[in-house]
């Protein structure tokens, strides 16, 4: 459930309106098969989407690419950052069950307790990836006047490194306390789930 980080891409010299960071999300699909539990997390690790960062495949994945685009303006004294756009490219890579045979009704309840809960992380990666942008787009307009654009440019660099950095922290930090609390959240999730089907408020 790891996720893939690209470079930010940093576009000088447009003068752009002011706006909050904004995500584009798209949604693609991997299939697997199998009717019994071992058989899915077989599929789930060998048709997963492989991370290059861990080197090995994975229930599910975001893939994302920051772009930065900053205005640039020659003021008196210098050269200010007029303005700064941060837009987020997001790519959820999530399993799809087609069942191969009839699978026992315990296998598609814990399926799709466990399906829900591998959109719901990758979602999270999602959120994680606008925070930062957001912060990222508020550190590039307190820049201000610099004594040239150059200067200007520099210290965006520099602040978009840091703050892309702390967001691959975020988001590996992240990673591992889900990981940490993966068994106990599966079952708090299924021990809900089997009460509204006790109440009759959802299917299995």
């Amino acid at each position: 459930m790891k996720q893939l980080f690209l470079a930010a891409l940093l576009a000088g010299g447009v003068c752009l309106p002011v706006q909050a960071a904004t995500v584009s999300k798209s949604y693609s699909y991997f299939t697997i098969t199998g009717k019994t539990l071992d058989e899915i997390e077989q599929q789930l690790m060998t048709r997963g989407p492989e991370v290059k960062s861990t080197g090995g495949r994975h229930p599910g994945a975001t893939q994302m690419e920051f772009t930065s685009r900053i205005g640039y303006a020659e003021v008196k004294g210098g050269c200010a950052i007029v303005s700064a756009q941060v837009t987020v490219k997001a790519k959820v890579i999530l399993p799809r069950w087609r069942q191969n045979g009839k699978a026992a009704q315990d296998v598609k309840l814990i399926w799709n307790t466990l399906s829900s809960d591998i959109k719901r992380h990758e979602e999270s990666h999602v959120v994680i990836a606008k925070n930062h942008a957001r912060e990222l787009e508020q550190a590039l307009k307190a820049i201000g006047k610099q004594k040239s654009c150059d200067i200007a440019a520099t210290k965006a660099k520099a602040t978009s490194n840091r703050i892309l950095n702390a967001h691959d922290r975020a988001q590996e930090e992240f990673d591992r306390i889900e990981g940490i609390n993966f068994e106990s959240r599966i079952v708090r999730l299924l021990r809900y789930r089997l009460e509204r089907i006790d109440a009759g408020k959802l299917k299995n």
